[in-house]
């Protein structure tokens, strides 16, 4: 019956795994398929089944307060399906658009594969419990993201993208790599728990080198969510590849990184114990303030959307990072939690928000502030979708992400860290400038020449109505999850 239980808590990663299985036979037998939609519809309900599955095994409780695997290799517990419900709504998402997107391209099964190997990978992430789990994870969700940033060949901006990204990818695996090594030599271990145990001696009889393989491994989960000072390869990484690519990217893939940092730094180095070796929590709210900061003034002087958006999605990773830079003694659970439902709600409307991307680039809209103008005339029901993304991402009350930034605000004050709090909401009254630019384009500019869109796809519309409607269902419906996360933040504490 253990046995059982145990394949049944696996089944969300497996419903990825079964799925990848699945178009590797289908490609086997009909390397040249046609069978457009029978590949987007493997993708979309394995990732559908994982979401659904997570979302079951969470709000049941069968996990709580974690259960561990392959001899305490992997946990399985609430914050690890919260994360596993993120990938699988936003790997969902994305298959269901790319349908549309990718109808006229090559190589399609293999586009579809290497999606759910790195949504694979990012769910192996959420539940990893050793250091050496976390970069095995994390090798198996970055590998098939720079093949997929690189997916058009014949576009010299893709592919150049691509490079840069795999360069300061393996760069940043390296410092990752080097930095678990001197964790080990330090404590003896690569089991999160046991780091923990060991940490107490290991600050004593090798400060420094606990110290330095503390930061090392800070800089190489900055990297994966794309913080301030290693954030560099975002921007073209996201302009260059697909959008629904730059969509999986900047919401689950930087939920990957979160999720891993969130549990490396809680269970492995708690600061009451490392902090004579390294005070991650200072590291962290420096990293915070100038996320967000850099992130938020560069967008603001964009003029191409989805860059636009790629800098917006690096504000937003400083935001996040406030659960780490306010943790603190007794109030630690609640903006852990906070981290997670902002997240949440992120993976909605950050990926409806490229998907629109995507339907503009669809129709050769053009990627300018000014090529959207007058698009609401053409595409009224898509315009809406964005409005909603853009005023949910700056925190106004139409979607999720004003409950979702009053948690980490009201997290940051509660744990005495104020000022944190008012770098965030600073940061989000200027974020509303340049989200408004895209609003007033669309439904008040008028455009410089006559528009004519053919056709309404009906995959990629779909897909970016869902997640307006979700994003606006999040507003009231976040209760549905944030006793959850408070409940999941509470447990791996």
């Amino acid at each position: 019956m253990e046995h059982v239980s145990n394949w049944l808590l696996l089944a969300p990663a497996g419903a990825f795994v079964v799925s990848a299985m699945l178009l590797f036979v289908i490609d086997s037998f009909d390397p040249e398929s046609k069978h457009d939609t029978l590949l987007a519809a493997v993708t979309t309900a394995g990732a559908t089944v994982a979401m659904v599955v997570s979302a079951a095994l969470l709000l049941s409780g069968v996990a709580d307060p974690g259960v561990e695997l392959f001899g305490g290799q992997l946990v399985v517990d609430g914050m690890s399906l919260i994360f596993t419900f993120i990938f699988g709504s936003v790997t969902a998402l994305v298959g269901l658009a790319s349908a549309d997107y990718i109808e006229d391209l090559p190589h399609k099964a293999e586009y579809y594969l290497l999606v759910l190997l790195a949504a694979t990978g990012m769910s192996l992430m959420a539940s990893a419990n050793s250091l050496a789990v976390v970069f095995v994870a994390l090798e198996l969700a970055s590998l098939p993201s720079y093949a997929l940033v690189a997916y058009l060949k014949t576009n010299r901006g893709s592919v150049e993208a691509a490079l840069k990204y795999f360069l300061v990818g393996a760069l940043s695996s390296s410092i990752l790599a080097y930095g678990i090594s001197l964790v080990y030599a330090a404590t003896g271990s690569l089991l999160l728990p046991d780091v923990a145990a060991a940490a107490g001696e290991a600050t004593d009889l090798y400060a420094g080198v606990f110290g330095v393989g503390i930061l090392m491994v800070l800089a190489g989960f900055a990297f994966k969510t794309a913080s301030v000072p290693f954030h560099f390869w975002a921007p073209e990484a996201y302009e260059g590849a697909p959008a629904p690519i730059s969509a999986f990217l900047s919401s689950a893939s930087k939920a990957a990184g979160f999720v891993v940092a969130f549990r490396v730094f809680v269970v492995a180095f708690p600061i009451d114990t490392v902090a004579a070796s390294v005070d991650w929590v200072l590291a962290f709210q420096v990293l915070a303030v100038v996320t967000m900061t850099l992130g938020n003034f560069a967008a603001a002087t964009q003029e191409n959307v989805k860059r636009m958006l790629a800098y917006s999605s690096i504000g937003h990773a400083g935001y996040v990072l406030i659960a780490l830079a306010a943790f603190s003694p007794g109030t630690e659970g609640l903006v852990l939690g906070s981290g997670m439902i902002h997240l949440l709600v992120y993976g909605f409307m950050n990926t409806g928000a490229f998907l629109f991307i995507a339907l503009a680039e669809y129709w050769d809209v053009g990627r300018t502030f000014r090529d959207y103008n007058g698009l609401a005339k053409e595409a009224p029901v898509a315009c809406v979708a964005m409005t909603v993304f853009m005023f949910s991402l700056a925190g106004l009350p139409v979607g999720g992400g004003f409950i979702s930034k009053y948690y980490l605000f009201a997290g940051a004050v509660g744990a005495g860290f104020w000022w944190l709090a008012l770098v965030g909401a600073v940061n989000s009254a200027l974020s509303l400038f340049y989200y408004s630019r895209v609003v007033k384009a669309m439904w008040i500019d008028e455009p410089d020449e006559p528009r004519d869109i053919e056709g309404y796809p009906t995959a990629l519309y779909a897909a970016v109505v869902t997640a307006a409607v979700v994003t606006v269902v999040l507003l009231p419906g976040i209760l549905i999850f944030d006793n959850a996360a408070f409940d999941a933040a509470a447990a791996l504490l």
